[in-house]
């Protein structure tokens, strides 16, 4: 998912009607059929926020001993329904994806942010480090010894030639329908760097994730865009190119300098404060970080799990930090669960 990545926005009509799905499948909220209050955390559907779903429903419910589920929708529909009152808690509200309605939940109060979950994306173009540093264990010498930033590329266009277009590099781009393939193909144009490069369009995600580790694993030239946290980022030594430091009136002019900052926040629905206090103590203390969410994703990978697996492999892994997020007999009752 995400960030500025995100497909563009879909039409109110469609959100309405997804949000409406959604109160469907919420029933009633907030019951189960013993009478225990059930929290319900939005699932939109990125494997990030489910492996800190699972993470903080496995918490919840052995620690807390409060019942969870989850309902699933897009972006979108599950931040509507979470100002609605039929999510309880978005653990991953990337929050430039829809700025300026989030802030007017804020000032209005139907929506309460909790904590900075991680500190946002790292999103541009990437090149294998060892085109930079060269490789001694791989024999691989360095082959762009001085790139250093986005600009820098044109000096460097013969080294990534476009294999199709010999006489032009390739930089691998955005998907197809993402805001930032728009964003990226501008600019590139702006800094001239199309005079050098093809603007070569993956198709999709795997598409592209596939041309990043085959490039990779050959100690052959690349660069392009992608993003973290993701585990292939997580499983390769790549290095973001260095854009200029965001400026809004760079950005305005044409996408002069790097993305904006994607703060990923836990929101919370504005009356559960005060229904489930001491959760949201809990939930007022998580924060991780983009690596680490990172190598969870990456767990997934290359064990075949699933997401709770994932989550309880970030449990084991990271106990010193979740630990300090809750009472200790809380904690002792999540480690003997796990």
């Amino acid at each position: 998912m995400i960030g500025l990545r995100k497909k563009k926005y879909l039409s109110l009509l469609l959100v309405i009607l997804l949000s409406s799905a959604l109160l469907f499948t919420a029933g009633c909220g907030g019951q189960d059929t013993d009478g225990q209050a059930t929290i319900t955390f939005g699932n939109a559907d990125w494997d990030s926020i489910k492996v800190h779903n699972h993470v903080a429903r496995i918490i919840i419910e052995e620690g807390y001993n409060y019942n969870t589920d989850e309902i699933s929708g897009s972006s979108d529909a599950i931040f509507q329904a979470l100002t609605d009152g039929d999510v309880d808690v978005f653990m991953e509200n990337w929050s430039n994806n829809r700025i300026d309605i989030y802030e007017e939940a804020l000032e209005r109060g139907d929506v309460v942010q909790a904590s900075l979950n991680f500190d946002g994306s790292y999103e541009g173009l990437w090149v294998p480090t060892y085109m930079i540093e060269g490789d001694p264990d791989r024999g691989i010498e360095p082959m762009t010894p001085d790139l250093r930033t986005v600009k820098d590329l044109k000096d460097y266009w013969e080294v990534f030639e476009d294999p199709e277009e010999p006489g032009k590099g390739r930089i691998y781009g955005s998907i197809p329908g993402w805001t930032t393939d728009e964003i990226f193909r501008e600019k590139l144009e702006n800094y001239g760097l199309l005079e050098y490069y093809n603007y070569f369009s993956p198709g999709s995600d795997t598409a592209l994730a596939t041309s990043m580790i085959t490039a990779y694993e050959r100690g052959l030239p690349w660069v392009g865009y992608y993003w973290e946290p993701t585990w292939v980022i997580s499983m390769l030594d790549m290095t973001l190119l260095e854009d200029e430091p965001f400026d809004q009136e760079l950005w305005d002019s044409g996408y002069l300098c790097e993305l904006p900052p994607q703060p990923v926040y836990v929101d919370v629905h504005q009356d559960f404060p005060e229904r489930k206090p001491e959760v949201m103590e809990f939930l007022k203390n998580y924060e991780t970080s983009s690596e680490m969410t990172g190598e969870a994703l990456l767990y997934m990978q290359e064990n075949d799990a699933n997401e709770k697996e994932a989550a309880i492999w970030f449990l084991n892994e990271y106990e010193d930090l979740w630990t300090s997020w809750v009472p200790a007999e809380v904690a002792d009752k999540v480690k003997q669960a796990l």
